[in-house]
């Protein structure tokens, strides 16, 4: 289910993933019997792979699903609309957006950034709900390496990565060529200290201009 739900551009991309994630989706799949639900559901795991990849300009990379009941959506960060009140990662991007971009609305639905080329990628794809980072030595790192190495051999320099916090940041040598924006992880344990002024979206934008590709319309 997982290899195939994706668009076919990452299906030949990432053909040599195929056994991994039918490994992944069968271990999933005996943990979800054995201890309870997964977040995001199974049929939105592999949300972010729904898109041609070669439309892809900007990759934004969290880190686990949110694992509170009904938050996750497959999107890094991303919940559905009718979520609220919104977790507090996504509480401070808006904030953040709010004084970045003013003319921007910012009620939360970033899932509509996908369809501009937009990756919300989760560097672990899953997680048991209620247990944060319950599935980081699950084998969702090797998959995610593989993804992210496959954007910069495809865009090279002609792709622009929002790295935030240092789990975030570990990523950069694996982006060579692409235009690389570090900025504090947007967690409430950590906004303060560095994401609220970073300008992010402005950055974005000023970088894809840079590259002669179009800027991303951040109204959610």
């Amino acid at each position: 289910m997982f290899f195939e739900s994706m668009h076919p551009g990452w299906q030949a991309m990432l053909a040599d993933q195929q056994s991994l994630l039918e490994f992944l989706e069968s271990r999933l799949q005996s943990s979800q019997d054995a201890s309870g639900d997964i977040a995001p559901p199974m049929h939105q795991v592999m949300r972010a792979f729904e898109n041609d990849p070669t439309q892809v300009r900007v990759l934004l990379v969290g880190q686990d699903p949110y694992p509170s009941p009904g938050h996750a959506v497959g999107l890094a960060f991303a919940v559905s609309p009718e979520t609220r009140p919104l977790p507090r990662s996504l509480q401070n991007m808006m904030k953040e957006l709010a004084t970045d971009l003013p003319g921007c609305s910012n009620g939360g639905d970033i899932s509509r950034w996908q369809d501009q080329g937009v990756m919300l990628l989760n560097r672990h794809l899953t997680v048991a709900v209620g247990q944060a980072g319950s599935h980081s030595k699950f084998g969702w790192n090797e998959f995610t390496d593989a993804v992210i190495r496959a954007l910069a051999a495809t865009h090279q320099a002609k792709l622009v990565a929002l790295l935030w916090g240092n789990h975030a940041q570990t990523l950069a040598p694996m982006l060579c060529g692409a235009t690389i924006l570090r900025a504090v992880h947007p967690s409430p344990l950590s906004a303060s200290r560095g994401f609220f002024g970073s300008k992010p979206f402005s950055g974005a934008n000023v970088a894809l201009k840079n590259l002669g590709l179009e800027p991303i319309d951040w109204s959610c």
